[in-house]
């Protein structure tokens, strides 16, 4: 007995139709992919936008070699302490105190290398596991004693602000030596052929590059192994060629004017051991959990008190490496520093995709919001806009960042 099964083919497309049918659903494709990164990707598109809207407005001067190099110098503070700041609110928390901290650390630099001729590089460990220790207290009250973690650093912010007055009596203390001046000023050492670029520079720059592409492929194969959605081939072919684009522009700008400034590096690096470590380590799958869901965590076995405690630990040691880091710019430690860098933190992370209600973020997501902030700072004095309406711009932005995420999180839910 035999059935006779006849295959059925699809009809042929009307002549000129399959060639927009394809490219409208590649557009739907990317449109979805979109639409489902637009939290990672929003700010990114943003950050690009205010960097072309500035530069024509200030006639390229925002984009001028020795004005870039001046924004890394001028905002490494704040992109330190939003990489720090995002995961405290990751983890469901706030820390107020992050300004005093990093004030009372360059205090405390100032008189072991002014005062006392301590050695520098002694004086910068001893700053770190102060900051760290300051760090270590308030995670203490607030994870093994339940305090609310805005008592804690609120009180925190007024105790180092006091402490930063006492050390300093009232007055300003420099200058540091210079080696510590490097870190907050210094740039690489000139080496190699004459280019009339700086050759470190352009090595790093080819280095970071090569880097960056291989982690993406990487990555996309890791959530395609996992069946996890990916953006569309096009479209994460654009992502690619875009940051290539935008690390080689950024390379070229500050090899052609002193190199690559020495925080630049220390931010660097401390951008990859914490991309590291919130999205591969285990501490950092925690660090999620308890921020996304705390009974759930608990449930889990995630040791919440722990991964809370460590958290403003590092809180503490990363507002001492941007207090070495500012008090090194300025070449002076002062009982007014570190004003409002709390805030500046917060609305860094909060810009750059952060959750009010925690469990949201990435470390990259920091170093965009501080990035934006840092550009519209840097752009509107070219303008000179009044510190008045800088004030309210910043507001405005701040308050855009957080409604986005209000409105993304309602249409997800719907």
């Amino acid at each position: 007995m035999s059935t006779d099964v006849t295959a059925k083919t699809p009809a042929p497309a009307p002549p000129g139709k399959s060639g927009s049918a394809s490219g409208e659903n590649l557009l739907q494709l990317m449109l979805d992919g979109l639409r489902r990164n637009m939290r990672q990707y929003g700010m990114l598109i943003a950050l690009g936008l205010i960097v072309a809207l500035f530069a024509v407005w200030t006639d390229g001067d925002l984009l001028l070699p020795r004005n870039v190099s001046n924004l890394v110098l001028q905002n490494s503070y704040v992109l330190i302490l939003a990489i720090g700041m995002m995961l405290v609110i990751i983890a469901g928390h706030i820390d107020l105190s992050v300004g005093s901290v990093t004030a009372f650390v360059g205090a405390f630099a100032a008189v072991l290398t002014v005062q006392h001729d301590v050695a520098w590089p002694l004086a910068v460990v001893l700053c770190l596991v102060v900051g760290a220790g300051a760090g270590a207290a308030q995670g203490f009250l607030i994870a093994y004693l339940g305090i609310p973690s805005f008592i804690v650093t609120l009180a925190g912010m007024l105790v180092f602000r006091g402490f930063t007055e006492i050390l300093l009596e009232g007055q300003t203390l420099g200058p540091f030596p210079g080696g510590l001046q490097k870190i907050g000023n210094g740039f690489l050492p000139e080496t190699g052929p004459e280019t009339n670029y700086h050759n470190i520079t352009l090595l790093l720059g080819l280095a970071l590059i090569a880097f960056v592409v291989v982690q993406e492929v990487r990555d996309r194969k890791r959530q395609q192994e996992f069946s996890l959605d990916v953006l569309p081939r096009n479209l994460f072919l654009l992502k690619l060629v875009s940051i290539v684009a935008a690390i080689l522009v950024v390379t070229m700008l500050l090899a052609s004017y002193k190199g690559a400034p020495i925080v630049l590096l220390i931010l660097g690096g401390l951008v990859v051991g914490y991309g590291y470590l919130m999205r591969n380590s285990i501490f950092g799958r925690h660090i999620y959990a308890i921020g996304g869901n705390l009974p759930a965590a608990k449930l889990s076995g995630v040791k919440d008190k722990k991964v809370t405690f460590l958290v403003f630990l590092n809180m503490g040691a990363l507002a001492a490496l941007a207090g070495l880091a500012i008090a090194a710019r300025l070449n002076a430690a002062s009982p007014k520093a570190g004003l409002n860098y709390e805030l500046e933190a917060i609305a860094s992370a909060f810009i750059g995709g952060a959750s009010m209600s925690g469990g949201v973020g990435t470390v990259l997501g920091a170093i965009i919001g501080g990035l934006v902030l840092g550009v519209l700072n840097n752009g509107m004095n070219l303008l000179s806009v009044g510190s008045d309406w800088q004030q309210v711009i910043k507001g405005l932005a701040l308050l855009a960042a957080v409604g986005f995420d209000v409105w993304n999180k309602r249409k997800s839910g719907s």
